[in-house]
């Protein structure tokens, strides 16, 4: 097992990394947080593969535990979705003694860290992510919300949990699709922070398509490593942390475009990520060296991803509902080079634009665009 601490003047938290752990990491955390009840919230997914998992690594402490099941998939992460949990915390009795256990994926993290960052005013929060993109993103950094239909969380609130368990076996359950698209985030925090962490990601590229525990408690440790170091030197977005959006405007875009429905996340990033990519080059931000490095390990894992019809001005739009975008512009995160990322302000949707339509020309088989018929 390998542990991260993160240090932030609001909270100091463990990030627990390795295979059946659960049972020993979980119930110290419990029993940190002085909790009399805990919520689980999960997915239907999850419940149905491991039901009552939580209960039963918790039955030695001898609390009462409840659960939540909310639907699976990002165009369920709604306030819809979100007030049966409230409505769950409220059935049960919970108060500020009750602690919330986030057991399940990115969406599951997102909703119950915004129900723990609001529901009393705050309670504690326990994340448990069973996919790897949760594992190496979502779950840590405090970011929780709502997705909104004219822009991706859009509604949320910063919760640092009281710790992350990351038990490496449940991706032995974790569909190829999701492994694949939880790969790009691995991917993006060697990109933007550790050039030695994207080299081991090159060397090993056979063994993302793998459950194997040990090169996964490796990669998945240094990519936490990148974001605790990011987070720790900026919580609140306010600056550096922004560097973890490479390739989230064009990704965000996407997902919103498409109802939050025909892709997963991380397959909008590894897209998203390309362009950004490709417009660093094209600024001369990034060698071609870099960028032929970066092309090679994203496109294998990349999907084809097909857009309704969009117009220029439905770009900018879609642009501009980002959370990175402030008086007509954005702040899009570029390349210097592999493990160097930067950001440039006041980045304009028209700038991206023309960019955009030569990306679509090179890379018809990653993305298009529908002719509406």
């Amino acid at each position: 097992m390998k542990t991260l601490r993160v240090a932030l003047p609001s909270a100091s938290y463990p990030i627990h990394i390795g295979a059946n752990i659960l049972d020993r990491e979980l119930p110290t955390l419990v029993a940190e947080s002085a909790s009399e009840l805990v919520v689980v919230v999960t997915n239907e997914t999850v419940q149905r593969l491991y039901p009552d998992r939580i209960a039963t690594a918790l039955a030695s402490l001898g609390l009462r535990v409840e659960t939540v099941t909310v639907p699976d998939g990002e165009r369920y992460k709604t306030l819809q979705s979100l007030a049966t949990v409230y409505d769950r915390l409220m059935a049960v009795g919970a108060n500020r003694k009750t602690a919330i256990v986030a057991f399940g994926g990115g969406v599951v993290g997102d909703m119950a860290g915004y129900a723990a960052a609001t529901f009393m005013r705050g309670v504690p929060l326990i994340q448990v992510p069973t996919t790897l993109l949760a594992q190496v993103d979502s779950s840590v950094g405090g970011k929780t919300g709502v997705n909104h239909p004219l822009g991706k969380n859009a509604i949320g609130a910063f919760k640092q949990p009281q710790g992350v368990v990351i038990d490496l076996v449940f991706l032995a359950t974790l569909p190829d699709r999701e492994l694949r698209a939880g790969s790009f985030e691995l991917i993006k925090h060697g990109l933007i922070g550790d050039d030695a962490l994207f080299a081991y990601l090159e060397d090993h590229r056979e063994r993302l398509a793998t459950r194997e525990e040990e090169f996964w408690e490796e990669a998945v440790y240094r990519s936490c490593r990148v974001k605790v170091g990011v987070v720790e030197a900026d919580e609140r977005e306010r600056d550096v942390r922004a560097i973890l959006n490479f390739g989230h405007s064009l990704a965000h875009l996407i997902e919103t475009h498409t109802g939050y429905d025909a892709y997963l996340h991380g397959e909008a990033v590894g897209v998203g990520m390309l362009f950004a990519g490709y417009v660093s080059r094209e600024w001369e931000r990034l060698s071609a060296d870099a960028y032929d490095r970066l092309r090679a390990l994203l496109m294998p894992l990349a999907v084809q991803i097909t857009l309704p019809p969009l117009s220029e001005q439905q770009f900018a739009e879609l642009l501009m509902h980002d959370k990175k975008a402030a008086g007509g512009t954005l702040r899009f995160v570029l390349l210097r080079a592999v493990g160097e990322a930067c950001i440039r302000e006041k980045t304009a949707p028209g700038e991206l634009w023309p960019l955009f339509q030569r990306f679509l020309a090179e890379f018809p088989g990653t993305l298009r665009i529908s002719d509406g018929q």
